[in-house]
């Protein structure tokens, strides 16, 4: 998505398992804010504290708040520690619970000396697969759209419901519901 002309997204990494930026949404929609993690406990306050928001940008959040751990000490005390700290923060969110799961799974059969890397990638890998499944969703989402149209007068209005997980912000990139309106939208 696009801010004053720059695209972002709502999590990215900025120095390979040293920090990684989010937008503070509990700004939005007044003030525009980026912050940086650098720490398990930044990324621990900015789930439960709701400067990110979403299942899957909690998710993605999760996983780098585990990697930024694993920089720091990529033990399986610390690994364990980094799931229950983070877990705490929101314990019925299933996107959280499921990247934790993912990366503990990933790291855990890991040498300590691969893990700090490993769970970088791993969470850019999270990220970037949220961002293609949801624009799939919206290329999948379009072509229903397009069927209700074929079946319509020209000019009539197609309404669509969005529900729950609709914007950009709750997701690494391309909301779930909304993006269907924007290849809608760039197609035409």
């Amino acid at each position: 998505m696009k801010v004053h002309g720059k695209a972002y997204r709502s999590i990215w990494p900025l120095e390979a398992g040293k920090t990684v930026g989010i937008i503070d949404q509990t700004c939005l929609p007044h003030r525009f804010v980026e912050v940086e993690l650098r720490t398990l406990e930044d990324a621990a306050v900015s789930i439960k504290d709701m400067w990110v928001r979403g299942a899957p940008l909690i998710g993605a959040t999760a996983a780098f708040g585990v990697a930024l751990e694993m920089a720091r000490d990529p033990s399986d005390a610390s690994l364990d520690n980094a799931w229950e700290v983070l877990h705490a923060t929101r314990p019925t969110a299933i996107n959280l619970r499921w990247a934790l799961n993912d990366m503990r799974s990933c790291l855990s059969q890991l040498p300590l000396e691969q893990r700090a890397d490993a769970a970088w990638q791993r969470a850019i890998e999270i990220s970037d697969e949220d961002v293609a499944c949801n624009e799939s969703i919206g290329k999948h989402g379009l072509k229903l759209i397009e069927e209700i149209a074929a079946q319509k007068s020209p000019g009539d209005t197609i309404n669509i419901l969005t529900h729950c997980n609709a914007g950009w912000l709750a997701t690494v990139d391309w909301g779930t519901a909304t993006s269907p309106i924007y290849h809608a939208h760039n197609k035409g």
